[in-house]
């Protein structure tokens, strides 16, 4: 009884500050979901709905992202709507790339279904391609836009993680490690390809957590030289087998070309090569990731009610923060260098 009182006493004074503090009488918010899936995204969807819900806001969900803007594919929803998916993987709302949104004309009718539904700001989980999107959309009509960062690649500006990323990574290492196994049992050289478009930090921290050999990045620059010297000072230590990490963005060239260059100078290795491909973004999100989203999903709608628009909310250093949504999409998390190093002391 007791743990009751205190939550009603708790969901009043959130609607009491939120009379108090809002400065932009925002009534209904809308969300969606934008771009590549990721694990998590769910749990940031209920997050939005049910905090708004705790301060008397109304919400809707946009199915298929900008597509369902543009096409007035909006659904109600309330605390109910959004139970049991916290551990689901994928997005319940759908999502789409809407080439039709980059029109002016697309984002015209967006516009139209938002003032037809009374939407009153816009919630947008996803990416930067997504971001881009929702700040024209407020630059051209006003609209109150926040960002959630939804990407398993880990790249964009103004957070420490970004929702997915925790649960690919794990994914891939999980993945790594059972193809260690076979690699072990044959003495065979594996190259195996992560996810993460033009950023490493998959491979990087997957890499060093499966003890790979080599880890291929496209934020250093790697060369086929330094590649071949790691696999004859490997060969020099007795190692029989070995896992090379590469990141699918990589510049020195794909997975394919890489290995064959390798067979070439090496034809006593017995080299395959493993593509993980979409199993990275499927799943059910680990628990940082389902934290993660549910910080970020409370910390949007906090944000919008009490005036903040077209910035991106993000954790850093376990704390809530706003970045310019220009900000995020033009800068990029940096890999750590300290990384690097430890990936090539630790690899021999």
């Amino acid at each position: 009884m007791f743990i009751i009182q205190r939550n009603t006493y708790f969901f009043v004074n959130l609607r009491t500050n939120f009379e108090t503090m809002s400065n932009q009488n925002i009534k209904t918010v809308a969300v969606l979901t934008s771009g590549g899936d990721a694990p998590g995204m769910n749990a940031a969807i209920r997050a939005v709905v049910r905090t708004a819900n705790s301060l008397g806001l109304e919400c809707y969900g946009v199915r298929e992202g900008y597509n369902g803007l543009i096409h007035g594919d909006f659904t109600k929803m309330g605390p109910r709507s959004v139970k049991n998916i916290i551990n689901e993987g994928g997005t319940i709302l759908k999502s789409a790339r809407s080439s039709e949104f980059k029109t002016p004309e697309g984002r015209d009718k967006a516009f139209e279904n938002c003032k037809k539904h009374n939407i009153d700001a816009l919630v947008c989980i996803g990416g930067d391609g997504s971001f881009t999107g929702a700040k024209v959309f407020n630059e051209e009509y006003g609209l109150p836009v926040i960002g959630v960062p939804g990407t398993i690649d880990n790249d964009i500006f103004g957070t420490d993680n970004t929702i997915g990323y925790d649960t690919a990574l794990n994914t891939a290492m999980e993945a790594i490690d059972k193809i260690r196994d076979t690699a072990t049992s044959h003495n065979r050289v594996f190259f195996v390809e992560v996810m993460g478009r033009d950023a490493g930090f998959i491979a990087l921290n997957s890499g060093i957590a499966t003890g790979a050999l080599d880890i291929l990045i496209p934020e250093q620059k790697d060369s086929m030289e330094e590649l071949f010297g790691t696999f004859r000072k490997a060969e020099k230590v007795g190692k029989s087998s070995s896992i090379v990490v590469v990141a699918e963005g990589e510049k020195l060239g794909n997975i394919y070309d890489l290995a064959k260059a390798t067979k070439d100078e090496f034809p006593n290795f017995d080299i395959r090569v493993a593509v993980l491909g979409h199993i990275q973004r499927g799943g059910s999100p680990s628990c940082a990731d389902r934290v993660l989203a549910s910080k970020m999903g409370y910390g949007a709608v906090m944000g919008l009610v009490e005036g903040k628009s077209k910035v991106m909310v993000g954790v850093k250093s376990n704390r809530l923060i706003y970045t310019p949504i220009e900000e995020a999409i033009k800068k990029h998390n940096e890999i750590d260098k300290d990384l690097l190093k430890i990936s090539e002391i630790l690899a021999m």
